[in-house]
């Protein structure tokens, strides 16, 4: 990746068209779309957000931010994201992850949670393989396939990047080995030059799929004029969305402030050698915009 990208991310699911358009117009390099099948408020679907909003757009990256990976058959998954990447011209990045906060959902879909781990590892075995082969043989644990192929493949070749969201060193070593990228999240700029060191030295220990390898971050913010209304906005936001108090958390591991505020902090997680940073906002939906408008017109622009 030869330059820094910064993206948003969707929050609504009834608006994804127009909110799409608007994050492009406002030259965000990246769309990212969470997911849930349940949670603990509304939430939507990576797959057919992303879908909806390739259709609203030209230019802007989609990514998965993140895709429950174990919570689909693998060869489902490597389908959906084969479509995606064809459907939007070659623009999608498969940013997936373990999931587990929420056991409910995987108790509803039958999936055990405690084998999330080596379910997501598997699986990103398998989609690697049905994205740049054909006739594909797999005898895994939980995969079995015998001579199959995706029609059409995707666009981008050896297939989207697979992009690894975690906060664990099981999930670093996943990224090493498996993936091309590191996103992790609830990371403070020391954190995350902590794991970039751990992955990349995993990666010079072993054999990897994958000789290009990028780093990023996805941090919840809130700009704001009044440094101590983005603290609250993202305070209350955050603690309603993962039920719990993060009133003491906010400004470790999320981008809260003024403007000149959220540039100095951005600039920290910058010089650990990130090049990717997903900069959702953590506020009430109805500053969503002028959150967005902040971002893109007042913060970023320092990193151009």
């Amino acid at each position: 990746m030869s330059k820094l990208l910064f993206g948003t991310g969707l929050r609504t699911v009834a608006d994804t068209a127009n909110y799409a358009r608007r994050v492009e117009n406002l030259g965000f390099d990246v769309l990212g779309c969470g997911e849930h099948v349940m949670f603990h408020g509304p939430i939507g679907n990576t797959f057919i957000q992303l879908a909806a909003a390739a259709g609203a757009t030209e230019r802007i990256k989609l990514m998965s931010t993140i895709a429950l990976l174990p919570l689909y058959p693998a060869t489902l998954a490597a389908k959906m994201g084969a479509v995606l990447d064809v459907v939007s011209g070659g623009r999608y990045l498969c940013g997936i992850g373990i999931g587990g906060e929420f056991p409910k959902e995987f108790e509803a879909c039958g999936v055990p949670v405690n084998e999330r781990g080596p379910r997501t590892t598997e699986a990103m075995q398998v989609i690697r393989r049905l994205w740049n082969e054909r006739d594909v043989t797999f005898h895994g644990r939980f995969n079995t396939l015998n001579g199959i192929t995706l029609d059409p493949p995707p666009v981008q070749q050896p297939g989207p990047p697979l992009w690894v969201a975690g906060r664990k060193e099981a999930a670093m070593r996943r990224a090493a080995l498996y993936g091309d990228g590191w996103m992790p999240y609830m990371y403070a700029p020391e954190q995350l030059a902590d794991s970039i060191a751990t992955i990349t030295k995993l990666r010079a220990e072993n054999p990897v799929a994958s000789n290009d390898f990028n780093h990023g971050i996805f941090i919840f913010s809130a700009v704001h004029r009044d440094a101590e209304v983005a603290r609250k906005m993202a305070a209350e936001r955050l603690g309603r969305q993962y039920a719990q108090n993060f009133d003491n958390l906010v400004g470790k591991y999320a981008l809260i402030g003024t403007p000149a505020d959220c540039r100095k902090r951005l600039r920290e997680y910058v010089d650990t050698g990130a090049s990717l940073f997903m900069l959702t906002p953590a506020c009430p939906d109805e500053y969503i915009d002028e959150n967005i408008r902040l971002l893109a017109e007042e913060v970023i622009p320092e990193f151009r």
